[in-house]
This record gives structure tokens, sequence and C-alpha cells, in this order.
């Protein structure tokens, strides 16, 4: 084959997807990764960049577009890195996720018994998010502006819609940037590491409806806190709670550590399949509530509890899934390191008068073994780590405990089939159903079963 060069034109078919769903057309073998082009498609793309084992392309125009490609709807679609997908049928997002599991785990970690179920969507997979976190700065002209980032970059696209979060949040957004340009409040630049406002962050119970907004600040001093919240609550009257985050590290953290409650309640409130949770403004939830039902009634499923076993969920957060499966179990213990969100644990299963449940804030491979001394033995043990999965140190203590069943929720499906491995010395992996958590983006959750051999 011979060399590419950058910026040359070629014209190719386009024959799969990579995991960021860029089209990836082969010369000689040599893969060209094209974002926006389809499988099947015959494209002209210029060459943009040229490395050892692949190339990246500029899609320049479709010549056989694909029975899957579609207009994206959002105006700024081409421009945010919001969302990845927009240009193809949501029915082929589904199947593309699939494959995605159905590589890791088939092809390339070689469980090949396992069953693969097809990807759990969205019947109006639109206005999903019940939180948006935007950052806020100012375009050449000196208007405050705020929107998501440009992709791979930080460049702010001023956004005044966006269709995957909920729709009452872009009408507070765009009334606290009209607010915010009206008061000439200070905004912070990350290059110089000067200025005030960071980022506004807004949350909303999907069923209960209760609102918070969060102003995210490089400092304690907000002189226009006040005159703000009162605009706020004429404005917005049904708001439930405002609060004032301070983050001052200069790093890609969006809030800090510290929040003060400015207005109403200290946190809000959401009902998923009647049970309760307390949010408050730093507690992890999951973003899209109504997959969030399917994925943890798949997990129920997949544990098949019989009202007699014992359950241990890691890695849990405020409680939600070990809440969601207290009443099938005889009891649920919860481990997780962050200290807030275990005093939420506690907190919502006592607002939902579950006392079958203990929750205790530790590394989960010292509180289990703790736990195991104490003649406590699960049944069943739920694991819903972060990105990065589970270490070498946790998943050893979980062989240790060899519970009956395993039900392992993951948002990356890379770092589970890595961690599925591990498991394999003593557990089947039978089954995973992807859920797409997030339309519209890459990102896909599993949920995974794994039976004792």
């Amino acid at each position: 084959m011979k060399t590419l060069q950058k910026n040359e034109r070629l014209e190719g078919k386009v024959v799969d997807l990579t995991h960021e769903g860029h089209g990836v057309v082969k010369l000689d073998r040599y893969p060209i990764f094209v974002p926006n082009a389809l499988i099947n498609e015959i494209i002209t793309f210029k060459v943009i960049k040229v490395k050892k084992n692949f190339a990246i392309g500029k899609l320049i125009e479709i010549k056989e577009p694909s029975s899957d490609r579609v207009e994206p709807p959002c105006v700024y679609y081409y421009k945010c890195g919001g969302c990845q997908l927009q240009h193809m049928t949501y029915q082929a997002q589904l199947n593309m996720k699939k494959e995605q599991v159905i590589n890791l785990f088939h092809r390339k970690a070689g469980f090949k018994d396992t069953i693969i179920h097809d990807t759990v969507g969205m019947e109006h997979p639109w206005y999903y998010r019940n939180k948006t976190q935007v950052p806020v700065g100012k375009n050449q002209e000196g208007k405050i502006i705020s929107g998501f980032y440009r992709q791979r970059s930080h460049d702010i696209i001023d956004m005044d819609e966006c269709l995957i979060q909920d729709q009452l949040h872009q009408q507070v957004m765009n009334q606290i940037k009209a607010w915010f340009n009206e008061l000439n409040i200070s905004v912070y630049n990350e290059h110089k590491k000067q200025g005030l406002m960071r980022h506004v962050v807004v949350r909303t119970g999907h069923y209960s409806r209760e609102l918070m907004v969060i102003f995210v600040t490089n400092g304690k001093k907000f002189k226009q806190s006040d005159l703000l919240v009162q605009k706020m609550v004429d404005a917005f009257p049904y708001i439930t709670s405002i609060k004032h985050n301070i983050n001052n590290t200069h790093s890609n953290v969006i809030m800090g550590s510290e929040s003060y409650t400015l207005y109403g309640k200290d946190a809000i409130h959401d009902t998923l399949s009647d049970v309760t949770f307390k949010i408050s403004d730093q507690s992890f939830y999951q973003i899209n509530s109504i997959q969030t039902e399917k994925l943890y009634q798949r997990a129920i499923e997949y544990a098949e509890l019989n009202g007699e076993d014992i359950v241990l969920d890691t890695y849990c957060g405020i409680g939600t899934i070990g809440l969601y499966m207290a009443p099938q179990a005889k009891h649920v213990y919860g481990v997780e390191v962050v200290s807030e969100a275990i005093e939420d644990a506690k907190q919502n299963a006592t607002i939902n008068q579950y006392e079958n449940t203990t929750f205790v804030c530790g590394k989960a491979e010292e509180v289990i073994l703790k736990w195991k001394a104490q003649g406590i033995k699960p049944d069943v043990v739920m694991v819903d780590p972060p990105r990065k999965g589970c270490d070498d140190t946790f998943l050893e203590t979980l062989l240790e405990l060899n519970p009956r069943k395993i039900v392992y929720i993951s948002c990356n499906p890379s770092t589970q089939q890595r961690d599925a491995q591990h498991l394999a010395k003593q557990y089947k992996l039978t089954q995973i159903t992807p859920v797409d958590m997030f339309p519209h983006t890459t990102h896909v959750e599993t949920v995974a079963q794994f039976e004792h051999i």
C-alpha cells in the first residue's frame, strides 16, 4: 500500500464502526476512522492525521448513503460534543451498542456461550437527562455564554436548546444566562484561572418534578447571590433548592466538596418504582430515570431473589440498587467509600421504612471481610463500580466470599469484560443485557449475571 499523505482526498466504502461510532474505511487492512460515516456508505474523505497503525479522515461527501442515516434534529449537533450518534436511526444506535458488547465479550474475551440480549432502548429517546451541568464562559464580544463543549476541546458552544436534557432545564439555563449578562456576573477563565462563575448545574426529580439549581464558583464570595436567588424564585416559584458550591481547585472536576444552601431545601427527592430517594447536590443518581427502572428490574431478575437471600450491595452510592432489592431480600448490606452517600442511603432506608438494610462507609474489600468474620455470608452480590471497574484486591475478596450469584452493572463494558475474566475462575458469565441509558451518545450500560460454577 502506498503511504497516505495528510490532506489527501480518497474514496472508500465504510465496513465497520468503532466504539466511538466512527466509520471505518480500510485500505489494504489499514484502517481510516471517519466520524459521522456509517456502515456500507460510499464516501469521499480527506486524510487529516496519519499514524503508524491508523489514520483519521474528515467526511467530505456521502456518495451512497446508508439506509440507517437520518438528518440530526439538533442544530448544534456537528459542533457540540454532547451527542455523537444523532446521524443514525435510533434502532441502528441500539444495534451498534449490542455489537460493541458482542465484540468485547464473544470475540475479544472468548465468552462465546454467554447470551447477549438486544439493547434495551427508550420509546421516546429525547429530553431524558435529569441532571445538566454546563460550563459558563465569554465569547469574543464579551457576552456570557453557556453550553456543552465542542468535541475534544474546552470551547463552549453557546446553546439555547438541548434535545437530550429535561426541557425545564433549558428554560432555567436560558434565564440564568440572561441574568448573568444583565448583572455582569464575573465568569471564570480557565486559562487565567481567574473569575467567579464556573458551572451551572440543574437537577430534577424526573417523577417528583422537584428542581435544584447549583451555582459552582471559584471561591466563597458570591456578592450577587441574594439578587440571583430572588430573581429565580420570582421566575420559577416551584423551585425546590438553590445551592452554592465552591470549587477553587483549577481542575477539570466540576464540583468542589463544599456546598451551602441559598434557598429552600438541602436536597430534592425522586421516586423509582415506588422507592423514594433523597438526592443531594453531590449524590450519584442515574441520569436517565426511565431507563434506570429497566436496568434495575433486569438486575433483580438476574439476582433471582427468593425472600430469604442476603444481598451485598458494593459501591452502593445512595442505596438505589440495594433499596430496590430490599423488599425481595432477607437483608441488604451496602458499602460505599463516600461518607455523604452512605448518610443519604441510611436516610433513604428510613424514608422508605426498610428496616432490613445496613449501610457502612469504607472500602468494599475491607468492610465485606469484616462482615464475613461476623458470619455474614451473602447469597447475591451486586457490583456497580465506576468506569475504571474493580481492582484485583476487591475481585479476590469477592471470590473468597463465594456468593451464589454476582450481578455486575457497568457503565464501561471494556473494564467489565476485563473483570469478568478474573471472575471466570469460579463463575460462569451466563447473560448480559445492554441498556441504552444515554441515547444518541456512544455510551452503553450493561448488566451481567454470573453464576457459581
